[in-house]
């Protein structure tokens, strides 16, 4: 019987060795964590040599994340070794996620304060580079770089010539290496990719009209404006130093044209591991099992002060970082305040509860907040006890009465019950307004949405068609008022609002698809740029993007305000339609896809693909 021949991988990387160098390896500091962890089982399905990643050593706690490497024969071993050997604090092991990758933890701290100051002597001298003194974080990226470039070093010793070595840097404060790799002329092809420019993310805070001005800064004097040079010169000089320059989106590719000085070669989207379920109706149920939790702590916050019909309630949500302009809360609470206006003109038979998750300095949970939830809970036992002696009563009298009719129930409940139910439910209620957020905040009278709120007397009132609830924390599984994860909040809620103004890309309208929720973005991050260049159709899969590069803030606010007021008049039953295209369309996010475009970086970066002509949509380093 002829041999089955294994069909080829569309998406094999080619041979290579692949070390990948970012602050967040076992590290989660923010959405760049996301990527690198994510991205693991792709990778290591499409290797074709080597693989390990390269981060920090900055925490104790990180030990219970790793399994260190018994057999450490492997060059990646040996060169680890030999860093032991010079007394540097160093780890070779498997990082206990998918796919089980081998890491290099190198500890910064390993570097003397008298060795620090040679090293940033020298990046000035030969790089043009000035770091502060005092600046902890850059002493730590300065450290960090000289480890990894001295592992880099070893390791190529050690692996001699057999296959290519390809060393792939994400942002700033992995990046240096590059500056020594090319100094030393090592044979390591460098791919450098920037999430988001340092210097972009400020700009956007604080100036207005942010992509009109693009073409027309100084890099090095708005740098120096924002307190940042150090970040920045890093920034520019991995930018311009590296073979590739790669970028997530479209949009970040326009500040690295204008703020680094290089249009980058590559674009590489970032994905999720999508779990695709075989039968629609999973995660269908999913969404009802997580909405009940949400009507529980719905429940707990509102009816304590007025109620409203739960099967007629739409639930939102917004969340991610506190940028209150770059993350669009600006944007959807003006669209908010708009809807409420029209909703309460139309007398509409639905409620609107809002969401915004976000993570603020506080103190602690509101107290009437907690102490609301636990008589609530409290009341819960009481009817279950009533529940529980009302069915043993009933089912006995059921069994020996002749008469049958449905008794009086009110008689098989003893007095003591009566009673406790009249008082828990008299000491519950209340007539003061629901409030509009459920922590005490350390700098309250300074904070932008609560301050729209009160301006905008968006205060929960019981005329109020949309109601909101803003919750300075994550959501966790030891969050008292949810107890639940975030991936399950999602799924609770019917519709997820991300109209960022400055946003490299985007992750949390894409955990929304990835978890069958629609999601409105908009046409200023890097997912929404993404959508539309390459889903003409994703409104009819529950996926809008907002218009803002063009339009004025009150053009917006409208658009938006009107696109959730459609999504509001949407039947039940279109809603369930628009989750299944949702969930239909994801596999276009997943790593398994969209890992591609890291193969054809590492074919470009090796000399195997043709770099683009710079009149094409991409141009060659500059340097």
């Amino acid at each position: 019987m002829p041999k089955k021949i294994k069909p080829a991988n569309p998406n094999q990387f080619p041979p290579a060795t692949l070390i990948e160098v970012a602050w967040e390896v076992c590290n989660q500091v923010g959405g760049i964590y996301t990527v690198i962890r994510s991205k693991v089982p792709a990778v290591m399905a499409n290797k074709s040599g080597a693989y390990c990643m390269v981060g920090p050593f900055l925490s104790q706690n990180v030990l219970a994340e790793i399994e260190p490497l018994d057999d450490a024969s492997d060059a990646f071993g040996l060169a680890v070794q030999h860093l032991r050997d010079q007394g540097i604090e160093a780890y070779y092991a498997e990082w206990l996620i998918t796919g089980r990758p081998r890491v290099v933890l190198l500890n910064p701290k390993s570097i003397s304060a008298e060795q620090l100051r040679t090293i940033k002597y020298l990046l000035w001298k030969e790089s043009g580079i000035g770091t502060p003194e005092d600046h902890a974080l850059v002493n730590q990226v300065v450290a960090f770089a000289y480890l990894t470039s001295l592992f880099l070093e070893t390791y190529s010793t050690f692996a001699g010539d057999e296959q290519p070595l390809i060393a792939h840097f994400h942002e700033w404060m992995a990046g240096l290496p590059i500056l020594d790799i090319k100094k030393k002329k090592l044979p390591i092809k460098t791919i450098f990719t920037t999430h988001a420019t340092q210097l972009g993310r400020h700009l956007a805070i604080n100036s207005p009209q942010f992509y009109a001005h693009l073409p027309f800064f100084n890099w090095e004097e708005e740098a120096k404006k924002f307190w940042i040079e150090p970040e920045a010169r890093i920034e520019f000089a991995c930018a311009n130093s590296a073979d590739i320059l790669s970028t997530v989106s479209e949009v970040t590719a326009r500040e690295c044209k204008h703020l680094l000085k290089r249009k980058p070669e590559m674009i590489l989207p970032n994905g999720l591991n999508i779990e695709r379920f075989v039968a629609l109706h999973e995660f269908q149920n999913l969404h009802a099992i997580y909405k009940e939790e949400i009507h529980q702590f719905v429940m707990g916050h509102f009816f304590q002060s007025y109620a409203f019909d739960l099967d007629k309630t739409i639930y939102l949500f917004t969340s991610g970082r506190y940028e209150y302009r770059n993350k669009g809360f600006d944007l959807t609470l003006e669209a908010l305040y708009r809807l409420n206006r029209q909703l309460k003109k139309e007398n509409a038979d639905l409620t609107v509860v809002m969401f915004f998750v976000t993570k603020r300095d506080y103190y602690s949970i509101k107290p009437e907040v907690l102490q609301s939830r636990a008589v609530m809970e409290e009341i819960r036992q009481t009817c279950e006890a009533i529940q529980k002696q009302v069915g043993k009563r009933l089912f006995y009298a059921g069994t020996t009465s002749q008469d049958h009719r449905l008794p009086d129930l009110n008689k098989f409940v003893d007095e003591y019950w009566k009673l406790r139910y009249r008082r828990t439910i008299q000491s519950w209620k209340s007539k003061n307004p629901p409030l509009v957020f459920t922590h005490k905040l350390v700098d309250e009278q300074n904070d932008d949405i609560l301050k729209f709120l009160y301006t905008k007397n968006l205060l929960n009132h019981p005329t109020d068609k949309v109601k909101v609830v803003y919750h300075p924390d994550f959501i966790t599984t030891t969050n008292p008022l949810f107890g639940i994860e975030y991936s399950q909040f999602v799924r609770g809620c019917h519709l997820g609002i991300f109209p960022s103004y400055y946003e490299p890309w985007g992750y949390t309208p894409l955990e929304c698809m990835a978890s069958g929720v629609p999601a409105i973005t908009s046409d200023l991050s890097g997912f929404g740029d993404y959508l539309l260049h390459n889903l003409p159709n994703h409104e009819q899969s529950g996926l809008y993007v907002i218009e803002r590069g063009k339009r004025s803030f009150d053009w917006s606010a409208n658009q938006l305000a009107t696109v959730i007021y459609n999504f509001l008049k949407q039947t039940r039953r279109e809603r369930i339609m628009q989750r299944n295209n949702v969930e239909n369309n994801s596999a276009v996010f997943d790593w398994q896809n969209l890992i591609k475009h890291y193969k054809e970086a590492y074919e470009m970066v090796l000399g195997l693909e043709r770099k683009p002509k710079k009149n094409g949509s991409h141009q060659s380093p500059t340097t």
